[in-house]
């Protein structure tokens, strides 16, 4: 996840990944997503899956996936871009129903500061997120607060009833 996430919305995640029967998160964690890091790791629930590089993310779920497992993503919108050989390849045209938790790094959100990632002004993350979503026909749930939490379950279900990855947009300060 790309945003800056806190304790109680780290705690909210999990909670919807735990009804969601989710076994695995697969994921490249960074110090923008310390807390859920530590969430998950307090969790024996869920097996937290690190990689070194997003792209290697889906690979590991669809094989998780296909020996029975119930794994998600976790990863940056950049990571998204860097994995897109594997969205492609893997997800779209093995039809993992996959649910991808997407940090909307950039996202505007009422209150937040500006993103230090802007290049005169825009940042270009945040820019192309949902068409290159859109592009590959995969849909996407927006994620801006505690209180959207649910959403996430959402889009799992909608993963699993479409046998299609499905995106929830975390976009959290």
């Amino acid at each position: 996840m790309a945003t800056k996430v806190s304790s109680l919305f780290a705690e909210k995640v999990l909670a919807e990944l735990k009804k969601c029967g989710i076994t695995h998160i697969v994921w490249l964690p960074h110090s923008e997503n310390k807390a859920m890091y530590e969430t998950v790791l307090q969790d024996a629930g869920i097996t937290l899956v690190p990689v070194c590089r997003e792209g290697e993310c889906i690979p590991i779920a669809a094989g998780l996936w296909m020996g029975g497992k119930n794994p998600a993503i976790m990863h940056q919108s950049t990571g998204l871009f860097e994995a897109g050989d594997s969205v492609r390849g893997l997800a779209l045209d093995m039809q993992v129903p996959l649910l991808m938790l997407i940090g909307a790094r950039g996202w505007p959100t009422p209150g937040s500061p500006p993103s230090p990632y802007f290049w005169n002004g825009i940042d270009s993350a945040a820019t192309y997120l949902v068409p290159i979503l859109d592009a590959w026909g995969i849909k996407h749930h927006l994620v801006t607060g505690e209180n959207e939490t649910g959403r996430i379950s959402l889009a799992y279900k909608e993963a699993q009833t479409t046998s299609r990855p499905v995106a929830a947009l975390i976009a959290k300060e």
